[in-house]
């Protein structure tokens, strides 16, 4: 039976290794294509994808709620730190990797009509492709410094996706700004894996947070990080012991900055706050790469990482994500209500769903996130594309009737469920399960964190109950945002036609490539895909796959109030927004004024960062570039010179006075030779007249001397 067991699990890794190495494949073909066959790019993304997904399917049946696969080999050695590299496929890793597969491929076909007029098609599926490969490989990996590897290359991969139309100034200026925040993101990653390295002399996920949990069972006791006294209730963890890694006892301050260093990540990556301000300006991509990055890829990176090292966070900690989550959740909610652009809508939306899986991590609410997460994908990416293919046909009526319009503002649209009958129903669907009301798969996740959220408040003081009072605020603006979208899209009549009577109206919902993909979203944001019964998280299979570490009971009463409260109050919202849309009631809220332009102005974030800290980091630059330009660059420039003049010194003494007093010294050394050179010619009548000459000499000096 266990060697049988091993054939499966080898198995499993070679299905799991090509399923994650297929969309690396397609970019290499891609990438490689000739420009004549350019168009067939598409097609090899999807049908690798596709495959991807099957194998997936396979993997997850294999895996789910069975024993945990971990296949790893030797990485690399330095000193005594060896590093081995392998797969950990369990419950939460191959969710995720069935969950990316299942978006990627509706992304993938609806992509081929999408982009089939695009001059860089092929290069629009490499791109696609290897952003796929990087977040299939990071959901499966079981070492953090791979995870950060794969980490950095969906970062790098949505910065090229987001940059795509790099030829538009503010798609490169929405890239550069996703590039640099997740770059702060991942400065905070880099520094907890050096400190979870340095405390527990690991890299293995499944050694820190799985099997052996040495993370979990670790704590800080009178100031010093260290092995907590139930060590003897993990066995992995003694064995770990056992061969000879010891525990290294750092202050407990590192915990701390390990913790700050994840969050940092996390808030980067799936936009809480502070960091939540590159996503709504990365909707400059197409739109269904915005469908592909906001349902179950990059933002969900960020609360994939917490459920990754849950064990790592005390109660101090939890409740500061709890904290920052419900923050998140409500303010990109409020912001929401008062945007036209449809895809930024959509991108506060995504910010406030995430703000809700961080909060209900911090409440302890561990499963319930996860499945939020997983749900949320679908109805989020059924609804950008839906978006797609509005803002492609309103694009149309521009370009046929020469409109100087924008073609992603809601003000311009209107009446739309007639001539786009599916994309409205799929646009509801969406709709519905993004509020949570019943029978929809957003109804038995969200309910679940909300409920979850009382419980947790129970006990604390005034101050913790606000966290699901606005938990609940969140829910009800949520369904005036999304309720304003789809009558203002969907109903009344098409403004354009106000603006311009008598217009070209060629509307279509496209090709089933198109149809497919909103068919397939939509039949996944019902309950059935879920839980057998409509009403209850608990009976979802994907929850108890998931172990909720709290431990925490549901109590009925909250079960029962919360979900009745939300949804009544829910449906009210939705037709309030309903009657001032249609225009058969006036709008109460001002249109002006601080609270508007709080919203309009999405809480001036953007101006507070362009002033407090753009500004100034400019300023500096201008500052520190007038200094090198006028005082170093002037200072190295009046040394060269002064150089220049003393080199040019030395030049002249070396050959006016050094050389000039060698040359008379040979000069004079010459002539002396040249003389005395003529008395020894050879020739004796020279010999004879010198000596004649010689003595005449001497007897002359004689003679004078005589007489003086």
């Amino acid at each position: 039976m266990e060697q049988f067991l091993q054939s499966i699990d080898a198995l499993t890794i070679k299905f799991t290794l090509i399923a994650v190495l297929l969309p690396l494949l397609a970019f290499i073909i891609n990438t490689a294509l000739p420009a004549k066959w350019s168009k067939a790019a598409g097609w090899v993304s999807t049908v690798f994808i596709l495959i991807s997904c099957i194998l997936s399917a396979f993997i997850f049946s294999r895996v789910w709620n069975g024993h945990q696969v971990h296949q790893h080999v030797r990485w690399f050695t330095i000193g005594n730190t060896q590093v081995d590299a392998g797969l950990l496929l369990n419950n939460l890793s191959v969710l995720m990797l069935l969950l990316v597969n299942l978006i990627a491929l509706p992304v993938h076909i609806y992509s081929t009509a999408y982009m089939r007029h695009d001059e860089k098609y092929s290069r629009y599926f490499a791109y696609l492709s290897f952003f796929c490969f990087s977040m299939l490989a990071l959901v499966l990996v079981d070492n953090l410094v791979l995870f950060y590897i794969f980490w950095e290359l969906v970062g790098f991969s949505s910065y090229l996706l987001i940059g795509f139309w790099f030829t538009r100034d503010s798609a490169v200026f929405a890239n550069k700004k996703a590039f640099i925040i997740n770059r702060i993101g991942d400065i905070g990653l880099l520094t907890a894996i050096i400190i979870i390295f340095t405390q527990f002399h690991t890299l293995d996920i499944d050694t820190l947070f799985g099997s052996a949990n040495l993370v979990g069972i670790s704590g800080t006791v009178n100031g010093v990080w260290q092995i907590g006294s139930n060590l003897h209730q993990s066995p992995a963890a003694s064995m770990w012991l056992n061969i000879g890694n010891g525990i290294t006892m750092l202050p407990a301050i590192w915990q701390y900055v390990a913790f700050a260093g994840i969050f940092l990540a996390v808030a980067a990556k799936s936009a809480q706050f502070p960091l939540h301000t590159w996503l709504p300006d990365a909707m400059e991509g197409p739109t269904s790469v915005s469908a592909l990055i906001h349902a179950a890829t990059m933002v969900a990176a960020g609360v994939f990482l917490l459920g990754r090292v849950y064990p790592l966070f005390n109660d101090t900690e939890l409740t500061i994500l709890a904290i920052i989550g419900c923050f998140t959740a409500f303010m990109a909610a409020t912001i929401a209500l008062t945007q036209n652009d449809l895809k930024r809508i959509l991108a506060y939306s995504t910010i406030s769903q995430l703000g809700y899986m961080v909060m209900a991590m911090g409440i302890g609410a561990y499963a319930s996130s996860l499945f939020h997460l997983v749900t949320h994908a679908f109805f989020k990416c059924l609804l950008f594309l839906v978006v797609g293919i509005v803002i492609h046909q309103v694009g149309h009526i521009r370009d046929d009737n020469n409109l100087d319009i924008d073609p992603q503002n809601i003000q311009n649209m209107g009446g739309l469920r007639k001539k786009m009958p599916l994309t409205f129903i799929a646009a509801l669907i969406g709709g519905v399960a993004l509020v949570g009301l019943p029978f929809t798969s957003g109804f038995l996740s969200k309910d679940g964190i909300l409920v979850q959220a009382f419980e947790w408040s129970d006990g604390r003081n005034v101050f913790f109950r606000i966290i699901p009072i606005l938990a609940l605020l969140t829910t009800w603006l949520t369904a005036f945002y999304i309720a304003r979208l789809i009558v203002k899209v969907f109903f009344g009549e098409l403004r354009v036609l106000q603006i311009k009577p008598g217009i070209k109206l060629h509307i279509s919902e496209g090709t089933w490539r198109y149809k497919l993909p909103l068919v397939l979203l939509s039949v996944c944001c019902f309950f059935p895909f879920f839980s057998a019964n409509p009403f209850s998280a608990e009976h979802s299979w994907l929850p108890g796959g998931l172990t909720d570490t709290t431990g925490r009971e549901i109590a009925s009463l909250y079960q029962i109030w919360v979900p009745v409260l939300v949804n009544i109050l829910s449906l009210l919202v939705i037709w309030f927004a309903y009657t001032i849309y249609i225009g058969r009631k006036a709008n109460p809220f001002a249109q002006t004024g601080g609270i508007f332009n709080l919203s309009f102005k999405e809480w001036y974030f953007d101006d507070i960062y362009q002033s407090a800290i753009i500004k100034p980091i400019l300023n500096t630059s201008l500052v520190t570039f007038w200094f090198d330009r006028r005082i170093i660059d002037a200072f190295i420039v009046l040394f060269a010179k002064m150089s220049v003049a003393l080199s040019k010194l030395a030049a002249w003494m070396d050959r006016n006075i050094v050389d000039g007093f060698l040359n008379l010294l040979v000069n004079a050394v010459r002539t002396i030779g040249n003389f005395a050179r003529r008395f020894q010619g050879g020739k004796v009548q020279y010999y004879l007249f010198s000596m004649l000459a010689v003595i005449l000499a001497i007897f002359i000096l004689i003679l004078l001397d005589v007489r003086f």
